[in-house]
């Protein structure tokens, strides 16, 4: 792309991402709240929904991945308006500045595959109406707020991130530890569908699709659906460990909350416009995913 802002780039793809985007020559501006420590930062303020358009001069795509952890902390109501609020108004700054530079700033916007809910066994594209539950509501919202770029023409993909796999954070993290001592097993029954791909794919995916402006609308993020029980076996194969300790369903919603409904909700996806658009996965079952990730 040439010069790319990022926002979100102190979280676990966010950090990955500005690497690659560096490793490949890249200049990267990373959009921060906290005063700038470097000549690539540039402060601003996304609780105000406001982005001064002059912090993307030269800007060729923004990749907006701010917003708070929605596995961080228990479900309070006060959490729950946080991880609405902080990914609305994040996303109305950075569209509204965006069109308000009145070039068409390719725009990768941060989304879930919380937005289609809980699907049990269906398959699922990027066509598929959304569900019900509080992430799809939130991730309605959220790719709504991206509406003033695309209402001024920029091309504008929704990255509706599934289940990354990462040695050091996000939804595997956890189970990674306990299957390094043998302690991992199914989450509820385990016959739920993870939409995975592995962190180098997930920033891999990002990368092609800044250079691919033309593919626009919502993008799953993913490799393939999985079982979570095979998602952890695997885990397990590459470790030399056993993974048969269920936790069951009561257990788990005791210990995260409401959260715990989303981790044992299944989505089934098999509608890959990343994969049409000539996107090849690093990492292409979950064997070598989990080679990888164990490595």
């Amino acid at each position: 792309m040439g010069r790319v802002a990022v926002t979100g780039s102190s979280g676990l793809i966010g950090t990955a991402l500005v690497a690659a985007l560096r490793e490949r020559g890249d200049e990267v501006v990373r959009l921060v709240r906290r005063s700038p420590r470097g000549a690539d930062e540039v402060q601003w303020d996304p609780a105000s929904r406001r982005l001064d358009p002059a912090a993307l001069d030269g800007v060729d795509g923004v990749v907006n991945l701010a917003g708070a952890g929605v596995g961080d902390e228990r479900w309070s109501p006060s959490r729950k308006r946080e991880i609405l609020a902080s990914r609305v108004d994040a996303t109305t700054a950075v569209a509204t500045a965006i069109a308000q530079t009145g070039r068409p700033v390719r725009l990768l916007s941060g989304s879930a595959v919380g937005f289609y809910g809980d699907r049990g066994e269906e398959e699922l594209t990027e066509a598929s109406p959304p569900g019900t539950g509080f992430l799809a509501d939130v991730v309605i919202a959220w790719e709504a707020a991206a509406q003033p770029a695309v209402d001024a023409g920029a091309p504008v993909a929704f990255i509706r991130t599934g289940i990354v796999l990462a040695a050091d954070g996000g939804a595997a993290a956890p189970l990674l530890r306990l299957a390094r001592f043998g302690l991992a097993g199914p989450l509820g029954n385990g016959r739920q569908f993870w939409p995975w791909l592995t962190l180098a794919d997930e920033v891999g995916a990002i990368l092609h699709l800044l250079d691919h402006p033309e593919v626009t609308g919502p993008v799953n993020l993913f490799t393939a659906p999985a079982r979570q029980k095979d998602v952890v076996a695997a885990m397990g194969r590459a470790l030399h460990r056993p993974t048969v300790l269920p936790a069951p369903s009561l257990a788990l919603r005791a210990v995260v909350g409401g959260f715990a409904d989303e981790i044992l909700g299944s989505q089934r996806i098999v509608g890959d416009a990343l994969r049409d658009s000539g996107y090849v996965p690093q990492h292409p079952d979950l064997d070598t995913a989990a080679s990888w990730l164990v490595t």
